[in-house]
């Protein structure tokens, strides 16, 4: 019985949707002053560094707010018959985990994306530092796009299309430091500029800057690999010990359910 409950309760809702009678969109902007209070402070920052400046977070957010809700309902409804307190709390934990679900695989992604910036950089430049020996900067950053790890080469092809425009300010070194935000990008790509100005005769001191500069880069890379890793199979731990207590915690729920049914 409970099962056709459900199944007659999601027709409903179905029919009050397509009818339009029924819109959780419109709930929710309705509501959205109090659901924002639910918002993360960096969630916008996640959202504009995975999906660029033209994303619209609130909306993303909403429909975050929106699956998290229907979640909520259709857990109640299948809980309905026997509904009591502790079933609606097990209704709203699987609806605030599908809300938050979606920040933490934003979260994580933006991480990956840019400890993979992060350590590949330096090698990047690294390359950059013999090619720059034998051409001016421009030129070395044009013959180093197709050999480039591909997570660089839109901004690296970005950057050149600004200077090839005539732009021979620090700008377009500037933007791309912006588009890939990590450790030193900023000041290594000052040093890029400076060193595409540079004379001939202060050449060679600034490339030695450079050059010492990439290698600590090189060094804090290796460094932050292995604590990486360290921090993974921590995690994982963490992880695994969480889920087991958890689903303990879960049986002992449903136990005494079934006790206080007896």
């Amino acid at each position: 019985m409970q099962i056709e409950i459900v199944i007659l309760a999601l027709i409903i809702l179905f029919v009050m949707a397509y009818n339009g009678q029924l819109s959780v969109k419109q709930f929710i902007n309705d509501n959205f002053h109090i659901f924002r209070r639910l918002k993360e402070d960096d969630w916008d920052f996640y959202v504009k560094a995975k999906y660029g400046d033209s994303a619209n977070s609130d909306d993303i957010f909403t429909k975050r707010i929106r699956n998290g809700l229907l979640v909520i309902i259709l857990a109640i409804f299948f809980f309905i018959k026997d509904l009591d307190g502790i079933r609606i709390l097990i209704a709203l934990a699987l609806g605030y985990a599908v809300f938050k679900i979606d920040y933490l695989n934003i979260k994580s992604y933006y991480k990956t994306h840019m400890f993979k910036i992060d350590s590949q950089l330096p090698y990047y430049l690294k390359s950059i530092e013999i090619l720059i020996q034998h051409y001016t900067v421009p030129v070395a950053i044009g013959k180093s796009v197709n050999d480039a790890p591909d997570i660089f080469k839109d901004g690296l092809r970005e950057m050149l299309n600004e200077i090839n425009s005539g732009d021979d300010s620090i700008n377009p070194y500037m933007n791309f430091a912006k588009k890939y935000p990590v450790r030193d990008s900023m000041r290594m790509m000052r040093l890029l500029y400076r060193l595409s100005l540079g004379s001939q005769e202060r050449k060679q001191e600034q490339m030695l800057m450079f050059s010492r500069t990439i290698s600590n880069l090189q060094q804090k890379a290796r460094e932050t690999k292995y604590k990486n890793r360290l921090e993974k199979m921590e995690s994982k731990t963490m992880s695994m010990l969480v889920c087991t207590g958890f689903g303990v915690m879960i049986l002992l729920v449903f136990a005494v359910l079934q006790m206080m049914n007896l």
